[in-house]
């Protein structure tokens, strides 16, 4: 009993020492991009949000989580800027007219995207690559304009600037960037007084980026081009999602500790549901029986009948039953019950001869008019009973 004891307590030493351990231990660096500007993760854009007032001083910032449409449609924007870095973009037909007209009327947008969509790709007759080599031997990326251009290059690890365009329109686009085997990188369409300048690698504007030596001085150089406006835009509708649609649950699902809460949640409910179900039985309600209103007026017509006394007009209903009875069950006339009917049913109906003889005997004699006693009436019950138990 001793030695169990000590056991246990071991047991419960050892499992509160691996949960503490657990608790404290250093959380693994979440390298999944969000590209969002509250994310410290690597591939946030915590960093840039903090040093966007240097960037762009005196400019009203403006978060957007609605689609182009929505959000410059019926607007008036005068040297306004917009920016998107995401993953990929969500571009429509009506997206990309609002663009066009937001930049015709001399105001500036800024895309960094890994994916462009098939409407700008095809529109801007942009195709992008991505240089598997140089994620072995990092390869360097530089401007093109010597006023930004770096005597080295700018070099960053873990395969960031290895994205670059495979086709470029030079007849409709001006070259900013390119990489050191000379693929261009970054370029820029003149569209009206205003501008559109896409950069095909998000990850230069992250954390990770701006914190390398150089990351910081290329992102500021690249939106240097963007003009000293008095709005920019920042796009967060094809990082977050649509605001008008976004589920209630979603800071849960974002969230690992709120989403195994929720999901503990519903399983626990589940459980107890499941459980609850084999302890207690669903109550039976009580049923009153039905009241026989036929047996209760059949009772009340017998008691008219029989206060009455008139027994030929019993024995004539009765008798009407019973020949229905004979016409709907073995298909016999019975306007004539002679001796051929007799002998018709008595064969079909397989009832002795003897008892349909006597039936019939007094079913004719009270047609003729004699006078119904109660004698008469009871041995009319008696033999059309027993008629029908003979009968098959």
């Amino acid at each position: 009993m001793k030695g169990m004891k000590l056991y246990l307590i071991g047991s419960a030493a050892v499992l509160i020492l691996y949960l503490v351990a657990q608790y404290y231990k250093p959380k693994p660096t979440d390298w999944n991009p969000t590209y969002l500007k509250e994310d410290k993760i690597p591939y946030g854009l915590y960093v840039l949000n903090q040093e966007k007032e240097s960037i762009f001083p005196g400019v009203q910032f403006k978060t957007s989580r609605l689609p182009v449409y929505n959000t410059l449609k019926n607007q008036h924007y005068q040297k306004a800027n917009y920016l998107f870095i995401a993953g990929s973009l969500k571009f429509d037909k009506l997206d990309y007219q609002e663009l066009v007209k937001f930049m015709h009327a001399g105001n500036q947008v800024f895309i960094a995207a890994f994916n462009l969509g098939k409407l700008l790709n095809d529109t801007l007759k942009l195709e992008t690559n991505i240089n598997l080599s140089a994620k072995i031997k990092p390869d360097s990326i530089n401007f093109v304009n010597p006023a930004l251009k770096a005597k080295s290059g700018y070099v960053f690890d873990k395969g960031l600037g290895n994205q670059y365009f495979t086709a470029v329109d030079t007849s409709r686009c001006t070259v900013l960037g390119r990489n050191s085997g000379g693929e261009v990188n970054f370029v820029k369409y003149t569209f009206g007084k205003g501008a559109l300048y896409v950069l095909p690698d998000p990850q230069l504007f992250t954390n990770y980026s701006l914190l390398q030596p150089g990351g910081a001085a290329y992102a500021a150089k690249a939106l240097s081009y963007l003009q000293t406006g008095e709005t920019l835009i920042w796009d967060e509708n094809n990082t977050k999602g649509n605001a008008e649609s976004g589920s209630i649950l979603r800071v849960f699902f974002k969230h690992d500790q709120l989403r195994w809460s929720y999901c503990l949640a519903l399983a626990g409910l589940l459980v107890f549901v499941l459980f609850e179900m084999k302890r207690r039985q669903r109550i039976i309600p009580v049923l009153l029986p039905l009241k026989n209103s036929s047996a209760e007026f059949v009772t009340v017509v017998g008691k008219v009948y029989y206060q009455q006394r008139d027994h030929s007009d019993i024995a004539q209903k009765k008798i009407n039953y019973f020949l229905e009875y004979v016409r709907l069950t073995y298909r016999l006339k019975t306007l004539k019950t002679d001796e051929d009917f007799i002998s018709s049913l008595v064969l079909i109906s397989g009832a002795q001869e003897e008892t349909t003889r006597q039936l019939f005997t007094v079913i004719n004699t009270i047609h003729h008019g004699s006078k119904v006693t109660e004698t008469l009436l009871i041995e009319l019950n008696k033999l059309i009973e027993k008629f029908y138990n003979q009968a098959k």
